[in-house]
């Protein structure tokens, strides 16, 4: 960091201090960041210089960049691309930029990289890694200034390093990571809708970062900095002055005296630094306006062409802009402003001829030859504010290849549109001839989908769809009619959908073999699928299959495996269905295509979740959703899917203050379209008894975009809610409204989620009809009953063909069992049989429901006379309760318990809570001395989920440590001498 000040550091030593503190704690191998947030001009490049020269004092490595404003142009990974190139030009440093050739694509020493998912999954990690590697040589800081002006691909990397890359402690055996990344904002530049504000709040939550905020400097403090910057003594009444006019803000306050005399009757900032321009020569203003259009930062050579000065004039105009601190040079050859307030005046101030004139000549000189790639980015933003529509939209393509080429959807996307809307305005002599606005509207579209915007996804195709003429070559009208259906189902018109995907495969011949027919027919055969024309799917996926492979387009032929697990017998309710999905996931990693890796990764979740097997379904879920951050595609539509299920997954397994903690992150992270995965932490929220949240929580969801999964959650949440208030009527009503919205935009079967909506349903009705007969309303009971028979009519014609037309695996069938003895309940009273039957089935892994049905089937007992059993139950139920803080269901346990007088739970010290199977298992390893890795090895889980397994053991046996754990085991008898022994 080259930038010095002549001015007194004063009021910032406590904020130093803390970011000395950070440094030294990073040098002992504890990485961290620090987030520096403050209004413009308050003091954060100051304090970050000063925090910078201190490490640089200590052999710390300094590395900064910084991010840029310039309206609506996106330059991708620019923060870092400054301090990659600065790093690179060490050549001390070359060995590690060797190790990591993916990171030659951001400092322009790479060809066309592939413009892949995986490239910038690549990219992402190569970085990293050469992050990692040049700690290992020094102390690193990574200075990251101005992120309220960041690109998307900027931000998502910074998340990425943050929370998956360089600040992660690496193991016991590896050396310590000696990495802190300073980033600055400012807060007074972040509305409401600001991007930046989800990224904050997600990396303010991670262990290893730290927010620090700027306030404004005191009265006093303000006082010293204007006596110490005084050339002589300053008069009382002037720092009064400037004290009360600079509110705290130290570059205001340099502002203001610099001014003088002449600041009466001044009004704002912008006033205060013009009339210091003024003060200055012609030469070193007209060098000054120049260097305000090309943006913060200029380099020395690009405002030389452009002034188009003398060397010496220029010499002397830049002195004089340096000596009164307005720009300040860099070691790299380039000038900034000393401040982006002083830039955004200077600008302001221009004429609007001298404006269009000066942003021309920019255009043109970045045009030449000799410019690195990004800057096409940049010429694209001059060519438009100097109204040179053709170089435009010329710079707008190039700059739209650039960012593809380094993996930055968003950008690429703004470029692309910026292109179509430039299309129409530029005559046709000048426009491209090696594209057309159809293919250059699907290109906008496919990146849309990258960027997670299914829905402009197919406004895009759509708008493509309608600019293809009869004219349009049919292999292209093909494209974009499979594209547009692809992008259908992902926002659920699927009849739509098979419409176009149809459309798409009579357009193009089976023969001769080609990647657009194998395409086209691997969209119309999930089209079909989800309208339930299973046997065309089939018979077009097999054909299609056997061309992709002769072909050997491996990510389609991972599609098509995916999609004929669903038509076959096998499915992924089974072993051999699954282990075709593996492989197909296999086959989609090894080609690059995410997108399709991520949707085998979702069907083999939940394929394990749908057959009970809840800790495969972790593994599956923790790899999907870790693929998808390190790739950026955290809000693509599968990586979406796999957040529900995750939460949904921490939700059945009374994990629940994590499934509220996931919530609260993903809604400051995900876009509208993705606030359906925050659903489980409502279904917390309700059974804990807060049913306004959950109720308001669903109508939120319902509010939006036409949504099939937020509908599914929603009705859940609305259905069981009705349930827990009593209203027998509204959660019969709920279940019916929940059929016609989930089977409004699909002709398949009842969706599986009925089955668990008429169960719920099915609870208060029960209670309306048992409280008719003991009234004596028969007309009541007789209503109540038709109405239970009725539901569980549905429940079980959900259960033997669900959505994909086979029948349900344990949930499902936990769900009938609820229902089935729900409806005796209603129909002849509670029958201990048919609930013993529900707490068996709920047995597989969901806490929270099988205290439900405990409860029930201690009514059941008590009706029974069977009071001990009662109690046993009760007081199992009891537990769950408790351990979740599901307080309606405590309520209505410990009225049971008052209304049935039943004996009191044994002591907590009396008793240890029952083992799963899985725990079982892992607990004769621990006995072994096994560590969580090993442990994961024997049983096929990863190191993860076996920790988790871990953590249960520990405090279902309420120990400490593993030893611990492993004593109280033995003493219980839970586990043979013979099963412990060395460390395997």
């Amino acid at each position: 960091m080259a930038q010095t000040f002549g001015t007194p550091f004063i009021g910032r030593e406590a904020e130093l201090a803390r970011l000395t503190g950070v440094l030294e704690r990073t040098a002992a191998g504890d990485p961290r960041a620090v987030l520096l947030a403050g209004d413009a001009g308050v003091g954060k490049t100051r304090v970050l210089t000063e925090a910078a020269a201190h490490a640089a004092a200590t052999g710390t490595t300094v590395l900064t960049g910084h991010c840029v404003d310039l309206g609506d142009v996106g330059l991708p990974y620019l923060p870092f691309t400054e301090i990659l190139g600065t790093a690179a030009a060490d050549e001390r440093l070359a060995p590690a930029f060797a190790a990591h050739p993916a990171v030659d694509r951001l400092i322009g020493s790479a060809g066309t990289a592939a413009p892949d998912p995986g490239s910038r999954l690549q990219l992402f990690e190569g970085i990293a890694g050469l992050l990692a590697d040049l700690a290992d040589l020094a102390p690193l800081l990574l200075v990251v200034e101005d992120l309220h002006w960041a690109d998307q691909s900027s931000r998502d990397l910074l998340r990425f390093l943050l929370s998956r890359g360089v600040l992660q402690r690496q193991g016991p055996s590896g050396p310590p990571r000696r990495i802190a990344v300073f980033a600055s904002y400012r807060t007074d530049d972040l509305h409401r809708r600001h991007p930046l504000r989800p990224l904050l709040a997600e990396l303010i939550r991670l262990p290893a970062v730290d927010r620090l905020d700027l306030r404004p400097l005191t009265d006093a403090d303000v006082a010293r900095l204007v006596r110490a910057l005084g050339s002589g003594p300053v008069p009382d009444s002037t720092v009064r002055r400037i004290v009360d006019r600079a509110e705290g803000n130290a570059f205001y306050a340099e502002e203001l005296l610099a001014a003088l005399p002449g600041d009466e009757g001044l009004g704002s900032l912008g006033d205060v630094l013009l009339i210091r321009i003024e003060q200055l020569s012609d030469t070193t203003q007209q060098v000054l306006r120049t260097a305000a259009v090309a943006g913060r930062r200029v380099g020395h050579d690009l405002l030389r062409d452009a002034v188009r000065l003398p060397q010496d004039e220029l010499e002397s105009a830049l002195r004089e802009a340096v000596g009164h601190q307005l720009l300040l040079p860099d070691d790299d050859g380039t000038y900034s402003f000393r401040h982006a307030l002083t830039r955004e005046a200077v600008y302001a101030d221009l004429l609007p001829g001298e404006r269009v004139r000066l942003h021309g000549l920019f255009a043109e000189l970045l045009g030449r030859p000799g410019h690195p790639p990004q800057s096409a980015a940049e010429r694209a933003h001059h060519s438009r504010e100097s109204h040179d529509l053709a170089d435009a939209l010329t710079a707008s393509l190039e700059a739209a290849e650039h960012a593809q080429r380094v993996g930055a959807p968003a950008e690429e996307l703004r470029h692309l549109e910026s292109a179509l809307d430039l299309w129409a305005a530029v005559d046709a002599s000048a426009r491209p001839a090696d594209t057309d606005p159809v293919a250059l509207t699907l290109r906008a579209s496919a990146a849309a989908a990258r960027a997670g915007d299914p829905h402009r996804a197919v406004q895009l195709t759509r708008h493509a769809l309608a600019q293809a003429g009869p004219d349009t070559d049919s292999e292209l009208a093909a494209r974009v009619r499979y594209t547009l259906a692809g992008n259908l189902i992902r926002i659920d018109h699927l009849e739509a959908a098979f419409t176009y995907s149809s459309e798409a495969l009579a357009l193009i011949p089976a023969e001769p073999p080609s990647r657009t027919w194998v395409w086209a027919a691997a969209t119309h055969v999930l089209a079909a699928r989800n309208v339930g024309r299973d046997e065309d799917a089939e018979q077009i996926a097999r054909q299609a299959l056997a061309v992709a492979e002769e072909l050997r387009l491996t990510d389609a032929q991972a599609d098509l495996m995916v999609s004929l697990v669903g038509l076959s017998p096998d499915n992924r309710h089974t072993e051999p269905g699954r282990e075709r999905l593996a492989r197909a996931r296999d086959l989609a990693r090894a080609a690059g295509n995410l997108p399709v890796e991520m949707r085998a990764l979702y069907s083999l979740a939940l394929g394990c979740y749908e057959s009970g097997d809840m800790d495969a379904c972790l593994t599956w879920l923790g790899d999907g959703i870790d693929r998808a951050r390190r790739a950026g595609l955290l809000s693509s539509p599968y990586a979406l899917e796999l957040r529900y299920l995750q939460s949904l997954l921490l939700y059945t397994l009374g994990r629940w203050d994590e499934c509220a903690a996931a919530a609260a992150t993903d809604s400051e992270l995900l876009p509208t379209a993705g606030g359906f995965t925050t659903a489980p932490a409502l279904y917390v929220a309700l059974a804990r008894g807060d049913l306004d949240t959950a109720v308001e929580g669903a109508r939120t969801l319902l509010s939006g975009p036409a949504d099939w999964m937020a509908t599914l959650a929603a009705s859940i949440l609305l259905t069981d809610a009705a349930a827990l208030r009593g209203a027998a009527d509204d959660s019969a009503r709920q279940v019916r409204a929940a059929i016609d919205a989930l089977a409004e935009n699909s002709s398949t079967a009842l969706p599986d989620v009925l089955v668990r909506l008429a169960a719920l349903a099915l609870s208060p009705v029960a209670d309306a009809a048992e409280a008719a007969r003991l009234s004596g309303d028969t007309a009541g009971a007789e209503h109540w009953t038709r109405t239970a028979d009725e539901l569980v009519g549905l429940a079980r014609t959900t259960a033997a063909q669900g959505d994909d037309g086979t029948p349900q695996g344990p949930e499902g069938l936990a769900w009938l069992a609820r229902a089935e003895a729900e409806r005796t309940r209603a129909a002849t009273g509670p029958d201990v049989a048919a609930w013993e039957r529900a707490v068996t089935a709920f047995g597989y892994g969901d806490p929270y429901e099988l205290a439900r049905c405990r409860r029930r089937l201690a009514e059941a007992l008590l009706t029974a006379d069977r009071r001990e059993e009662a109690a046993e139950q009760v007081h199992q139920a009891l537990e769950t309760a408790v351990r979740l803080g599901a307080g309606p269901l405590r309520e209505d346990l410990e009225a049971l318990v008052r209304r049935g007088r039943l004996s009191p739970a044994p002591a907590d010290g009396d008793r240890i809570a029952a083992l799963t199977a899985r725990e079982s298992d892992v607990l004769r390893l621990l006995g072994r001395g096994l560590t969580n890795r090993r442990i994961g090895e024997e049983l096929f889980i990863s190191g993860k989920t076996a920790s988790v397994h871990v953590s249960n053991i520990l405090a279902k046996l309420g120990a400490a440590s593993r030893t611990e754990a492993v004593g109280i085991a033995y003493r219980e008898g839970l586990i043979e001498p013979a099963e412990t022994g060395g460390n395997g």
